[in-house]
């Protein structure tokens, strides 16, 4: 991935084994002469991977947490809070990535509740664009408020619709000033992927919207 081009690579860390690989994954990259940085990405585990498995927190460059993905009730506050807390200990920067497939129910149901009271009620599709803003911006400050600086946080929102992407990231855009990683998700193979994914990104950076592409 490194020699064909790519400035970071994300691998995902989902089992002791893969976490136990990592630290010498990062040292064969290193023994070849190939710098690029590792993302780990976790899902539902990655709290217990994180502390089992220091020399796999140690040797990633970024963590990505998916809020949605992380426990339920007190656990996913828990759980959220021991990720964040290991990326302090290891100054790490942290990818905080809300997906519309997997949102925090909780924080959905609020966002609907609010909805249900305005004197305009918005449509479904505004509903879940502001449930996925709401989702990045609070885990963010609540990732400050555990101790992790502001710059080191970069927010992405996960949808699969081009005119869904542009909407959510222009809102992130106005309402924050977290580094903002665009991603068209199952955007498609082929030539299908690349026309959706250009379209949606390329108008979010003619308006200065984005600081890292996913490809």
């Amino acid at each position: 991935m490194a020699q064909a081009g790519s400035e970071l690579v994300r691998i995902t860390v989902n089992t002791p084994e893969a976490a136990r690989e990592v630290a010498a994954i990062r040292e064969q990259l290193d023994r070849m002469g190939i710098e690029v940085p590792l993302v780990g990405d976790f899902h539902y585990n990655g709290h217990k991977l994180l502390t089992d498995f220091p020399d796999c927190a140690q040797a990633l460059s970024k963590y990505r947490i998916n809020p949605g993905n992380v426990g339920k009730g007190a656990k996913r506050d828990s759980q959220f809070a021991q990720m964040v807390e290991i990326a302090c200990k290891y100054d790490k920067p942290v990818r905080i990535g809300v997906n519309w497939g997997s949102l925090d129910q909780e924080l959905l149901a609020r966002v609907m509740d609010e909805n249900a009271h305005r004197e305009t009620p918005w449509d479904a599709q505004r509903v879940m664009h502001e449930a996925l803003v709401t989702s990045a911006i609070e885990n963010a400050q609540r990732a400050e408020q555990l101790g992790l600086a502001g710059d080191r946080i970069c927010l992405s929102a996960k949808v699969s619709g081009v005119q869904d992407l542009i909407a959510v990231y222009r809102a992130l855009g106005a309402r924050c000033d977290y580094p903002l990683h665009l991603g068209l998700t199952e955007a498609g193979m082929g030539s299908k992927g690349i026309v959706a994914s250009t379209a949606a990104m390329a108008v979010l950076l003619q308006e200065g919207i984005g600081d890292t592409i996913r490809v």
